[in-house]
């Protein structure tokens, strides 16, 4: 059993998929109950993430999330979506409802209202502080400061299923109907039951073009470690367009061993778990170095 998240504000998400690891729920749960939590909590919009996300150019909160078994052609995501915090659940309703495998915009709030979520007024779905970024994005063309943060968790659960899920707000002040790596399988996340699971995080603009989840996994298929594999795939994308070009990338990744592994172009704290640890612990990588904390 193990757990993984990205940046330092996954660590009470990583610590509720611990307990319920340890109590013996499905990955999927696990992955979908901790990454919900996080959505509807307003003090983490401020790191992207659902309710309390910074809107589009328009005043607008749209969330992308996605959810991926390891299990071969389960997926689901969302994009766009409006007036839900907890997008990451309509994702997993796609996945197990939906003849599709991705929704957005509109007929991604028309199928959640058709299984019983209810669209809040966008007014709900703003903090304070993000109401008050995008009043100085309009009056100063004040940009937010910080990266794109992104939450990203993996669970390898006790029977041996393995899955990933992701959330964002987007990035800020985005145009209407703007859509990241998050929700897309092999950018933003990928699972393989037979191998592990990855997932991405930073400029999802940019990081949609290199398919990293996917090639990380690819990777571990092959032999590599997670470490290995995530700092592969990092130094890949820097050999191709240049070190000092390089846009924001984290990645995280999880083997069926329960090894985690990361990589990132910036500071990039984890949070992580496994079977043997007595509490979650966090890592920062930082010029390819971990560093603990």
């Amino acid at each position: 059993m193990a757990a993984v998240g990205t940046w330092s504000f996954s660590r009470p998400a990583v610590e509720r998929m611990r307990c319920m690891l340890l109590a013996g729920q499905n990955a999927t749960d696990v992955v979908e109950t901790a990454m919900a939590e996080v959505e509807d909590d307003v003090d983490t919009g401020r790191h992207i993430v659902g309710r309390g996300g910074y809107p589009n150019v328009k005043g607008v909160v749209e969330c992308d999330a996605a959810i991926m078994e390891g299990v071969p052609g389960r997926f689901g995501a969302v994009a766009a979506l409006r007036g839900i915090a907890q997008p990451c659940r309509v994702a997993r309703k796609v996945m197990e409802k939906s003849p599709h495998s991705l929704l957005v915009g509109d007929g991604a709030e028309a199928f959640a209202q058709e299984l019983g979520f209810t669209s809040e007024p966008n007014a709900n779905m703003l903090s304070d502080h993000s109401a008050t970024a995008y009043r100085e994005y309009l009056e100063k063309n004040k940009p937010v400061r910080g990266g794109h943060d992104t939450i990203g968790l993996i669970a390898l659960d006790l029977s041996g299923s393995i899955t990933v899920g992701v959330s964002t707000s987007g990035a800020p002040f985005k145009s209407p109907g703007r859509v990241g790596d998050s929700p897309l399988p092999g950018c933003g996340l990928y699972a393989d039951h037979t191998v592990g699971a990855a997932a991405a995080t930073g400029d999802g603009d940019k990081i949609m073009c290199y398919c990293p989840s996917f090639h990380v996994v690819q990777l571990m298929r092959q032999g590599s470690s997670p470490n290995e594999a995530c700092h592969a795939v990092l130094a890949n994308i820097q050999r191709r367009i240049g070190v000092d070009k390089c846009f924001e990338i984290g990645l995280i990744s999880l083997n069926m061993k329960g090894e985690v592994g990361a990589a990132s172009s910036v500071e990039f704290p984890y949070t992580f778990w496994s079977q043997g640890l007595s509490s979650v612990e966090e890592l920062v990588i930082n010029q390819q170095k971990s560093i603990n904390v």
